[in-house]
């Protein structure tokens, strides 16, 4: 096991939230975890210079000493998708930027939790998306399910459209975001029902990224990964 690949069925669904929590959980239970988020698109400014909110708060939860480069090879200014920020910087973003940093990630760390950008199928190119970035990785599939109307049908589309690439599919996290649906756990039992299996975790409602105690889903998920 080299790590894990952490998509979501839409933008704002919370998988920054998850990867943070899980990078912290897996830290705890003595494994060096590495991070990474291949494409991050928008920046914000630091004394040490402009980096991406998304990747910076990775690194904070990681025990493994990375450069920021390798742990976001393609930093784009423009907060946008990928493939329209990386026009406006006058860049096309390549695999072998990718493959080198997750190369020196994976030689320092016992796995890497590697975070995608935006949905699965978010463009990064005219041609390719990030499942493309997903597949030249080949990490089996953590899908983070935002639970809110459309879920089902976005949740379901993703797994197949993963499947589809060949890649493993290790489980899904239903996240009840800042405001829980209706029917919440109707919801989830009828994603549980077509998946053939139970979340590995449920993010409650209202959950606060910046949480100092490890979450019990989050130990749990991690435990649920690395132990199947």
């Amino acid at each position: 096991m080299s790590g894990f690949f952490i998509t979501g069925t839409d933008t704002g669904v919370g998988k920054t939230l998850v990867a943070v929590a899980l990078t912290r959980a897996l830290v705890a239970t003595g494994l060096r975890v590495a991070v990474m988020k291949p494409v991050a698109a928008g920046t914000v400014r630091t004394p040490d210079g402009e980096f991406n909110d998304d990747a910076l708060e990775l690194l904070a939860a990681s025990n493994v000493k990375a450069a920021y480069e390798d742990v976001n090879p393609w930093l784009l200014k423009t907060a946008a998708s990928p493939h329209l920020a990386a026009r406006a910087d006058g860049v096309a973003i390549g695999h072998a930027r990718i493959a080198g940093a997750f190369a020196r990630l994976r030689t320092a760390s016992d796995l890497v939790l590697v975070e995608g950008a935006g949905g699965w199928l978010a463009p990064i190119s005219a041609t390719e998306t990030m499942a493309d970035i997903a597949v030249q990785l080949g990490l089996p599939v953590v899908l983070v399910v935002g639970m809110r109307l459309g879920c089902l049908n976005h949740a379901l589309l993703t797994r197949d459209a993963l499947r589809a690439r060949g890649l493993a599919f290790t489980g899904w996290i239903a996240n009840k975001l800042q405001t829980e649906m209706p029917l919440a756990r109707a919801n989830i039992e009828t994603l549980a029902s077509r998946f053939g299996a139970a979340p590995l975790g449920v993010v409650p409602t209202g959950t606060d990224p910046r949480s100092i105690p490890i979450p019990t889903w989050a130990a749990e998920t991690a435990k649920n990964i690395v132990s199947p």
